[in-house]
């Protein structure tokens, strides 16, 4: 990663410069414009003639960041100053990632930088909604609300993580110990009949004799099987990478019935907390928009908020904005609009995330109710086929 410097515009004309990592110039500008400045020059930042880097620390979990995060803002509410609260955590923080930020913000604020400055220099780590909010609660003097903000998007992503993930773990767990037992019934239970087969001399059902040959195939390339794992891995890691087929996949899903609602209701929760939690931080609209739409990882979705972007930037109204993405379900539309008109639109906002989490809620608990029988189906159509394949030749034996 290389440091860039950047001077650009905001959308009131105020004029900004700051530093951000990135690959390449245009990697750089793409980042810089998602922070919603336009007129963007970039330039190569060097500090003793070398490149700045962020070394080896390319990466936080969130548990990290919720920890550093929380810990940051005990201490500063304490009324220690920022160098003491950082050196605290990397005396005491239990994780050596944290131990390392703490470290590297340490230095920038002692060669001079200000807290969101040196923040923005990490996005990979920070992203750019958490860079947005605490330049912002900086630049406000309000860095304890930013920080507790911050702290419950955080805590708010971790939760429908969290969902989303107990949701699929059951199912995925027992389709991979399905695909384990039908393993071992090819390599190792059917070669053992094979012989007691061969000494009835008739030919065997299509089905045995095709588990049978499966069977001596991957008992002989059985390397075969890791080899296939990790290319159908990489292979979908690819896919979901590569923007044409990234695009095509997430078309696909918003099309599949309860899959839509899960993803729907997952992303409109980010989005509108972000937004929420950027409105109440004294962000301008316009740029709460730009913070929301990073949130977005549907290419369908993240292009449809460019659209209410465009529209706002055109002196729209925020919920005529949403509207115009044609994505939002009417009853956010219909808050947004109402907090426009009676001035209350983070109180509204507010109600609205909490809307689409009840939402959101309901979508797992249908899908985790159809996954059981679903599942159920699944081993049957397994346990029947293996079932057949072993017993038709010994019914087949007791005809004669």
């Amino acid at each position: 990663m290389t440091r860039y410097e950047y001077e650009a515009e905001k959308w009131n004309g105020e004029k900004v410069k700051g530093r951000i990592d990135a690959k390449t110039q245009t990697e750089a500008r793409i980042r810089v414009k998602n922070l919603g400045y336009k007129n963007i020059t970039i330039s190569d930042s060097t500090v003793s003639g070398k490149a700045i880097k962020s070394d080896k620390l390319q990466s936080l979990s969130l548990k990290d960041k919720i920890d550093f995060t929380q810990t940051f803002l005990t201490l500063n509410k304490a009324g220690l100053p920022i160098i003491e609260s950082l050196i605290f955590i990397e005396s005491n923080a239990s994780s050596r990632q944290v131990k390392m930020l703490a470290q590297k913000i340490k230095k920038e604020i002692i060669s001079g930088y200000t807290l969101s400055d040196t923040i923005s220099k990490y996005p990979n780590i920070f992203g750019q909604v958490y860079i947005g909010l605490a330049k912002a609660g900086e630049d406000s003097g309000e860095i304890d609300k930013t920080f507790e903000r911050l702290i419950e998007l955080l805590k708010k992503q971790g939760d429908i993580k969290g969902k989303v993930i107990s949701a699929l773990t059951y199912p995925i767990f027992v389709v991979l110990l399905a695909i384990a037992v039908v393993l071992v019934m090819l390599m190792f239970v059917f070669p053992a009949f094979k012989d007691m087969f061969d000494q009835q001399g008739k030919k065997l059902p299509a089905i045995t004799q095709f588990c049978i040959n499966s069977g001596e195939f991957l008992k002989d390339k059985w390397a075969i099987i890791p080899l296939a794992i990790a290319a159908i891995v990489f292979a979908c890691i690819y896919l979901m990478r590569w923007e044409p087929s990234k695009r095509k996949i997430d078309e696909i899903v918003l099309k599949i019935p309860l899959i839509s609602d899960l993803v729907k209701s997952a992303a409109f929760s980010n989005f509108l907390t972000v937004l929420q939690i950027a409105y109440d931080a004294g962000i301008p609209i316009i740029e709460c928009l730009y913070l929301s739409r990073t949130t977005l990882s549907n290419t369908v979705m993240n292009d449809a908020i460019k659209v209410s972007i465009k529209k706002m930037q055109a002196g729209a109204h925020l919920s005529e904005s949403l509207k115009a993405a044609n994505i939002f379900p009417k009853m956010i539309l219909f808050m947004v609009s109402t907090g426009e008109q009676s001035g209350r639109l983070g109180e509204l906002m507010d109600q609205s995330v909490k809307h689409i989490d009840q939402q959101l809620d309901t979508v797992i608990d249908t899908i985790g109710k159809l996954i059981e029988p679903i599942l159920l189906i699944f081993i049957g159509v397994i346990v029947c086929f293996l079932a057949l394949s072993l017993y038709l030749p010994l019914f087949q034996s007791y005809s004669v």
